[in-house]
């Protein structure tokens, strides 16, 4: 195993234009969008709008200092420059547990999946098939990582898009052979209003939603292996609107105006299942079922790649163990894979030994990281724009707009999210904040006291980044 040899640049450009646009589609959009339009009706476009928004403006802040200074860590790596190292300690390893605690997730859903198709393969057994099969394909090399998201994210991004089209040619009553006696329009405000259960909903559907946006800022990390970081951020950031506004708001859209959102059906199979049925689509469900194992898959190698480059990036700041930073003659942190999927597979095993009690206390500690990670982008970036303004003005090729009011108005919105989720007990958001602050304080805690024991003994790449580790082979 080689040490010097560093990451490398093993992405091609249409593995970071497929990441990119993969990343925003998580399960969580085809799974979790039925709670959110029973909660909010057709006001949850509000609810998705709004945080589209939000995210948006945050991609654009980390697009802007990711451009400037491409790395494997990302945000971490930022915020420990501009904040101090106990930033880019704590919200690194958040991350990374945060992305652990998914991978036990996502595999769990995916072998469900796959134990109802072929049931002579215990449901444990397909979580250890998938996690096996995806960490060989994170250890051989990024490009083989790659190769698979660019697949696994191609299948979804061609699955919605066909189901955008084929759901608005039967909303405007032109698709050939189908006739859908609920599409319209008029669903949108014929069953109660826009907002049957008044603007309260709107805020609770933000609830219900902002986590399945998780998983837009992988780009940003991957960029730092591909052959031209600063243009492949600068891609991924500037492409960020459309994409949500296809893959998030017109998906949504097609569903609530397809079926009226009060419709059973989609609490009984699902919104994206219930509009293909509405459609008279055969086999609607197991076509659902594909997309969603597909997205699984996705989000297990794209969750397993980005834990252990955060480990890599935290190992070469001194944040963690010095094996974490090692990497094999193709570039592949192996320390840094193999211990991320072995917390993932203890995770796993919580979820089948001690689902109600364990495992409910990892989902819960990590839900509210991606709001953390937001905000930690949102104060970095405050900070950042100053330093790479005094530095090296030139790197400045991806801007945030209206420096620095849209960065104070994002982190409020943030503030306020948080704030709001301690009033909501109905879907356990109060507990989710208290137990990930009561994980965050834990680590804050750590972190400084790692920083007065440590004093000035972190590496060099603390300040310059790990562009530098990264070779083009």
């Amino acid at each position: 195993m080689s040490s010097g040899s560093g990451l490398q640049a093993g992405l091609k450009n249409r593995h970071l234009t497929m990441i990119a646009i993969g990343g925003v589609i998580g399960a969580g959009l085809f799974v979790g969008s039925s709670s959110g339009i029973a909660t909010a009706g057709p006001g949850i476009l509000i609810s998705y709008a709004l945080v589209g928004t939000l995210v948006v403006l945050v991609m654009r802040m980390l697009g802007e200092m990711s451009a400037a200074n491409p790395t494997s860590g990302s945000f971490s790596a930022h915020a420990d420059r501009a904040l101090g190292g106990w930033a880019g300690f704590s919200i690194g390893w958040l991350y990374w547990f945060f992305w652990v605690v998914v991978l036990a997730v996502e595999s769990t859903a995916g072998a469900k999946i796959l134990a109802d198709w072929i049931p002579a393969v215990p449901q444990w057994g397909w979580a250890l098939i998938v996690m096996l099969v995806l960490t060989a394909t994170n250890l051989v090399s990024v490009g083989s990582y790659g190769e698979f998201e660019f697949w696994f994210a191609g299948i979804k991004v061609v699955a919605i898009a066909a189901f955008i089209v084929v759901g608005l040619l039967a909303v405007f009553g032109v698709l050939p052979g189908v006739h859908a006696d609920q599409a319209s329009f008029s669903n949108l405000t014929g069953h109660g209003g826009f907002l049957p259960h008044g603007p309260g909903s709107i805020l609770t559907g933000v609830l219900l939603v902002v986590f399945s946006f998780m998983g837009s800022e992988i780009a940003t990390l991957a960029a730092g292996e591909s052959e031209d970081p600063q243009r492949a951020v600068t891609k991924a950031t500037n492409s960020i609107i459309w994409r949500i506004g296809v893959f998030y708001l017109g998906s949504i859209l097609v569903v609530v105006s397809l079926i009226p959102w009060d419709d059973k059906s989609i609490a009984e199979k699902g919104s994206y299942v219930a509009a293909l049925d509405s459609l008279g689509i055969a086999h609607a469900g197991e076509i659902m079922n594909f997309i969603v194992l597909t997205s699984v898959l996705s989000c297990l190698n794209s969750g397993l790649y980005t834990a252990s480059r955060m480990a890599f990036s935290l190992g070469a700041r001194g944040d963690a163990p010095k094996a974490f930073a090692r990497t094999t003659s193709r570039g592949v942190p192996r320390t840094a894979i193999t211990v991320s999927v072995l917390f993932g597979f203890l995770a796993v095993f919580f979820n089948y030994k001690f689902p109600d009690t364990v495992f409910l206390f990892l989902v819960n500690s990590s839900g509210a990281v991606a709001l953390f990670v937001w905000l930690v982008i949102c104060f970095s970036q405050l900070r950042m724009r100053r330093i790479i303004q005094r530095e090296a003005p030139e790197k400045l090729v991806v801007k945030m707009w209206l420096y620095p009011y849209l960065t104070w108005a994002a982190a409020a919105l943030i503030v306020f999210v948080l704030g709001y989720m301690l009033t909501d007990t109905k879907h356990d958001g109060r507990e989710t904040v208290l137990l990930s602050l009561l994980v965050a304080a834990v680590v804050l805690v750590i972190a400084v006291v790692k920083q007065k024991l440590g004093g000035g003994h972190r590496t060099a790449v603390a300040e310059q980044g790990e562009t530098e580790k990264v070779s083009v082979g």
